[in-house]
């Protein structure tokens, strides 16, 4: 009697337990997050869903003042925020599974996982996303400003000298590498605390290099023209564009614009107004006598044996070198002189004025036989005589007013390159054929006037077809009046 009291009251004992286990468990349940679970470093314990959501607002909110340095292109450091990366937070389902844990199962399951709780905390991990576009405007704004470009090796000639010019490594941020780069540290590495982020950076070996440039010594060609009649205006403008172009290296594979070089033709760049040619006429056109710039350079390539990319002629014939020899530039870059430095080291451009000439010489590393000797025809094949003069009435302008412009005689022209060896004749190769037109003298010549009898003898003048007549017609009906004779007055009658 007294063993089976006993056992009556050990599994009495163990009822009472388990429903008061469970009585417990039952008790502690609400809405509310139980003791013991954190996210990251925030402690959620007894906090309800909102509250919860809200103190982890807070906390990534907090993240978003921590500094960031940036190691841009030569290891210039920027300062910014995480918060300017577009920090927000990822997970934010963590609030919902922290408030069940404990919440379902069994008494047994869920009196468990408290006294599991009792013994160790339960950590939800926070994720933090970030936006590539963000990060991508924070470098695009804040470090592609530390960019270097490379500098190539230079050569400067002085008092007939060349001085090597030293070249340096460029530096440009590597945007699409660097995001990623900021976004995996972020992401994987950041430990929430104020962080330095290296970021990519391409690095640009400069051009060319002293042993290179220690070759350039010897002329390849060199060209001289003159300008003894021009005008202040077109000299100063090829003094101008012989400037622009003087100095320049051109490595190996390297092409070159003269237009690129002598641009823009304004009065900002040291340009005047001075005759130029357009649409067959000869006009006065800022920039004016550029074209003698780069004829003498074509020259000058022409005995250097340097790829010609693009030449063109000019629409009319020029006085300075011969058919076929020129070559013409606008500002519409309709026409340009492009080369291309075709040998195997470097070239450097010398263009200087003085007086009334212009010379271009290209030094570079002669390795052509000095036996082999190169020089250019120039072979006219067609004259085009203009057949008469033009003459245009104009009724806008005054009887005395006459603008006159030369004739131009038309030409079809080729250029021959002749290559002699020992003095002997091996090859004769045509470089171009050029057209030049053909423009009669002109004269624009003013008919307005008062007096039918002057504009019937102007126009009949004019029919003629000839300028010089009707410049003597137009000075005959300007003449003053003769003098009365003298003790003559009006009528005859003596006064």
């Amino acid at each position: 009697m007294k063993w089976l009291r006993k056992g009556c009251f050990s599994a009495l004992a163990l009822t009472v337990l388990l429903f008061a286990a469970g009585a417990t468990v039952k008790a502690e349940e609400s809405d509310t997050i139980k003791r013991g679970i954190l996210a990251g470093s925030v402690d959620l314990s007894g906090l309800t869903g909102q509250e919860a959501e809200a103190a982890v607002r807070a906390y990534v909110e907090s993240l978003k003042d921590v500094e960031i340095t940036l190691m841009t292109s030569g290891d210039t450091p920027i300062t910014v925020t995480a918060g300017e990366f577009g920090l927000e937070w990822a997970n934010t389902e963590l609030v919902s599974e922290a408030l069940a844990v404990g919440k379902s199962g069994n008494v047994i399951e869920r009196y468990k996982v408290m006294k599991d709780l009792e013994h160790e905390n339960l950590v939800y991990p926070i994720e933090l996303s970030f936006g590539v576009k963000e990060i991508k405007a924070v470098l695009e704004e804040k470090c592609t400003g530390y960019d270097q470009e490379a500098k190539s090796w230079n050569l400067e000639r002085v008092d007939g000298e060349f001085r090597i010019v030293d070249g340096h490594n460029g530096y440009a941020l590597d945007i699409d590498a660097s995001v990623e780069e900021v976004n995996r540290f972020l992401t994987e590495e950041w430990d929430y605390g104020a962080g330095t982020i290296a970021l990519k950076v391409k690095e640009e070996e400069p051009k060319g290099s002293k042993e290179e440039l220690e070759q350039v010594k010897d002329v390849l060609g060199s060209y001289t023209t003159y300008y003894y009649d021009s005008d202040a205006g077109r000299a100063a403008n090829i003094a101008t564009g012989s400037d622009h172009i003087n100095g320049t290296v051109l490595y190996p594979g390297e092409e070159f614009s003269t237009c690129d070089a002598v641009m823009p033709f304004t009065a900002e760049n040291g340009y005047y107004s001075a005759g130029s040619y357009e649409a067959g006429r000869l006009v006065k056109s800022l920039g004016g006598g550029v074209c003698q710039v780069s004829t003498t350079f074509y020259n000058a390539v022409l005995l250097a044996e340097l790829e010609v990319v693009e030449r063109f002629n000019h629409s009319m014939v020029v006085t300075y070198v011969e058919p076929s020899t020129d070559a013409a530039v606008n500002g519409s870059k309709t026409k340009d002189f492009i080369i291309k430095n075709n040998l195997e080291h470097p070239i450097y451009i010398e263009s200087l004025t003085e007086g009334k000439s212009i010379t271009v010489t290209i030094y570079g590393k002669e390795t052509r036989d000095p036996n082999r000797e190169v020089r250019y025809e120039s072979k006219v094949l067609e004259v085009i005589y203009p057949p008469g003069e033009l003459i245009t009435a104009d009724p806008a302008k005054p009887l005395g007013d006459i603008t006159v412009s030369g004739a131009f005689v038309g030409y079809k022209a080729q250029l021959w390159k002749v290559v002699t060896e020992n003095g002997k004749e091996v090859s004769r190769t045509q470089v171009n054929s050029s057209s030049y037109r053909m423009v009669p003298r002109t004269a624009v010549v003013g008919v307005s006037t008062p007096d039918p009898a002057a504009y019937e003898q102007i126009m009949a003048a004019i029919g003629t077809g000839s300028i010089d007549h009707v410049k003597n017609v137009t000075a005959a009906l300007l003449a003053p009046p003769p003098a009365p004779a003298e003790g003559e007055g009006p009528e005859g009658e003596g006064q």
